[in-house]
């Protein structure tokens, strides 16, 4: 007779939470200050203004976009804040900074749309392999979100975790 073969994972309650899918498809791009600079050193307020009156800013529909300048120049406040005057109508997310510092945004905005209530008292495990990269900032803040609800949390695959989080029994 042979013995009957048990999915143990299957049977262990295990709720897997894929970071994966929480990626934002939309195309990212950085929208680099240099290109305004005169003389690629000092931003001339006349100057960027008439630019921002003329540039087609629906090139930006839908798309994310980091702002930047890799130029070593002095760039006053105010400029990044008219960009992003002129680019929020048009952008689905504006970042200051790289395209790591907009790919840690929209995984923010994704894991704030998670509700941690819907993980109360359950064994999780945060995914560890993707087809597309995952921020290290992202399984930082989902770990922040997740801990004061989950009974425990563990990070890899069902088959083979590293064990994180257990709640203390009261």
């Amino acid at each position: 007779m042979e013995a009957e073969l048990v999915n143990r994972v299957a049977n262990s309650g295990l709720i897997t939470l894929d970071l994966e899918e929480y990626y934002h498809p939309g195309e990212r791009i950085v929208y680099d200050l240099k290109d305004n600079l005169f003389m690629g050193l000092i931003l001339k307020e006349k100057d960027f203004r008439a630019f921002l009156k003329e540039h087609d800013w629906s090139q930006y529909t839908g798309k994310n976009v980091a702002i930047t300048c890799t130029e070593d120049a002095i760039i006053p406040t105010w400029a990044y804040m008219l960009l992003t005057l002129q680019l929020q109508p048009y952008a689905n997310t504006i970042v200051f900074g790289s395209l790591a510092d907009l790919e840690e945004k929209l995984y923010f905005d994704a894991i704030a749309q998670i509700n941690p209530e819907d993980y109360r008292d359950v064994r999780v495990v945060v995914k560890g392999c993707s087809k597309v990269p995952v921020p290290t900032a992202a399984y930082v803040e989902l770990t922040r979100v997740l801990r004061p609800v989950v009974q425990s949390l563990l990070f890899g695959e069902p088959c083979s975790t590293v064990p994180l989080y257990k709640r203390p029994k009261v």
